[in-house]
């Protein structure tokens, strides 16, 4: 079974069209790139993936969730399956890295404070920053940002991460960086469905490839995309 399923989706801002006649279908495991434009709708549709954004009409099911008619109050329990990673990080600036980790722990029901500390040194382990916890994230360099990012997005072992350009802000040594951590959690079992703009990543670390164009979603991405256009 597909943990996304879109048929004939329709997605829209306001009442402009972002996206029409999406079928989209993404299985467990899969390494997944959305490629386009600026504004042409890769944020959007991942946003409808976790409820913060409207399916205006079709079909769109995440995690067993239907999210044309999913209710607010339904909303959480599907974003403890899923992890998000942002391009401008959006971690809290008042705390230090465990703290901030922390706090979405006890968030997402983690009563235990030894349970949590546990699984905050095994995250941050996993992200190449176990000896980062007590720095603040002024104190940190842009990729190891985004290194904490990803280990917040993953303290609930996601099924789906959804990273939205996150090597947009970062020199190409260290967004092939983020891109090898990614794929590494990938093969623990996670899918990954990464936006970009960045086409020699996809050369590099080859994946399912889909384009955002014309407000539609091309599944025939091109073979080559270093033919394609290299400007967002």
């Amino acid at each position: 079974m597909s943990q996304v399923n879109y048929q004939n989706v329709e997605i829209r801002q306001q009442e402009n069209i972002v996206l029409e006649e999406v079928n989209l279908q993404v299985q467990e495991g899969e390494f997944v790139y959305l490629i386009g434009k600026v504004g042409s709708g890769k944020s959007s549709l991942l946003k409808t993936m976790y409820g913060e954004l409207d399916i205006h009409s079709g079909n769109a099911n995440v995690l067993g969730y239907d999210m044309a008619r999913i209710r607010r109050k339904q909303i959480p329990a599907l974003r403890k399956r899923i992890g998000i990673v942002f391009q401008d990080f959006q971690l809290l600036i008042d705390r230090n890295v465990r703290d901030n980790l922390d706090f979405v722990l006890k968030a997402t029901g983690w009563n235990d404070k030894g349970k949590r500390t546990l699984r905050i040194e095994e995250v941050l382990e996993q992200v190449g920053m176990s000896t980062k916890g007590y720095k603040m994230p002024h104190e940190l360099s842009g990729g190891e940002q985004q290194r904490i990012v990803i280990a917040r997005a993953i303290l609930n072992t996601p099924e789906i991460i959804l990273a939205d350009e996150p090597t947009g802000n970062l020199d190409p040594e260290t967004g092939r960086q983020i891109v090898e951590l990614l794929r590494n959690i990938c093969a623990k079992g996670s899918t990954v469905i990464m936006t970009t703009h960045n086409l020699q990543l996809i050369e590099e670390y080859p994946g399912k490839v889909f384009r955002c164009e014309g407000h539609r979603l091309v599944t025939n991405a091109p073979e080559h995309p270093e033919n394609s256009e290299r400007q967002e």
